[in-house]
């Protein structure tokens, strides 16, 4: 079986960019030995945003780094980009451990928001404009991230992954693993059920959570759509939501836009004939963020 993503990352042309992507070395405590890389326009805004973005199954920052337009959407507006990359487990991230599934349990988890914590010190960042997405395993690792790290993250975008914690106690979550019971949608949990998932990561919390986009195909077979239809079951019971409408045509012809609420704190997009993994739409999720107007 193909790694998470592969046939997407095959597909999309690498992109010219101007500025340049940087390693650190060191960030700060790093439990799982990932990699950090940055990229920091050279007209640099005052109290810049900082979108972290993680890469797919068998990917890395490098090859994330160039396959969107992230890189010229930061230099025109002055935000800071994070890229992390994974050496281990196939090069997919560890959302089935139960390090990064608690609030300052490590993991995966721990060592993005140290890189997060990094660059606001070093580059005067906005702690309140910190954002988060990922493709495939990326988008399950901005799931998990989002569920343990409320606090750190205002907001973010899911690209065919899976619910917070649905992964939780296999053995790995890679493509290559032999439990996909999760990756094929069928773990059966209530709305609640799911939700508690989240809000016993961090026990005792109760500040802002963070605000999602969740995009799929829905003729992906690897990462079945039930799993973005589990993710919005999971996170409108978090937010306290009920499901408002759909809009057909968004963001293209063939989108549905499923709203929550007023869709400031959560939505979903379903592309029909999508597979996997849905493509990354960065001015509809920078526009969700709030960086673009």
């Amino acid at each position: 079986m193909l790694p998470y993503a592969v046939v997407g990352l095959l597909a999309a042309a690498p992109l010219a960019l101007a500025a340049k992507l940087e390693k650190v070395a060191d960030f700060g405590a790093n439990p799982t030995k990932i990699n950090m890389y940055i990229h920091v326009p050279d007209k640099l805004a005052t109290k810049p945003a900082v979108v972290v973005a993680m890469h797919p199954c068998g990917g890395s920052g490098t090859s994330f780094y160039s396959s969107t337009r992230l890189p010229s959407y930061a230099d025109s507006n002055g935000f800071i980009l994070i890229y992390p990359d994974t050496p281990n487990m196939s090069r997919c991230w560890d959302v089935q451990n139960a390090a990064t599934l608690t609030h300052n349990g490590g993991g995966d988890a721990s060592a993005i928001v140290n890189m997060v914590k990094y660059t606001l010190d070093k580059y005067s960042g906005d702690a309140g404009r910190v954002y988060i997405m990922g493709s495939s395993s990326g988008a399950m690792m901005t799931n998990a991230l989002a569920g343990s790290y409320p606090d750190v993250f205002e907001a973010g975008a899911a690209f065919s992954g899976i619910a917070f914690g649905c992964a939780s106690g296999q053995g790995q979550a890679t493509p290559m693993a032999p439990n996909q019971t999760c990756a094929q949608g069928n773990i059966r949990r209530s709305p609640k059920e799911w939700g508690d998932l989240v809000r016993n990561a961090y026990p005792g919390y109760a500040g802002k959570r963070t605000r999602l986009q969740i995009y799929h195909g829905l003729a992906d077979t690897l990462v079945r759509p039930a799993c973005a239809t589990q993710a919005l079951q999971q996170w409108s019971n978090v937010f306290g939501l009920d499901w408002s409408k759909n809009v057909t045509g968004v963001p293209s012809a063939a989108y549905t836009q499923v709203v929550y609420g007023d869709g400031t704190q959560l939505e979903g997009f379903f592309g029909q004939g999508v597979g996997h993994t849905a493509p990354v739409n960065e001015q509809l999720m920078l526009k969700f963020f709030g960086i673009l107007k």
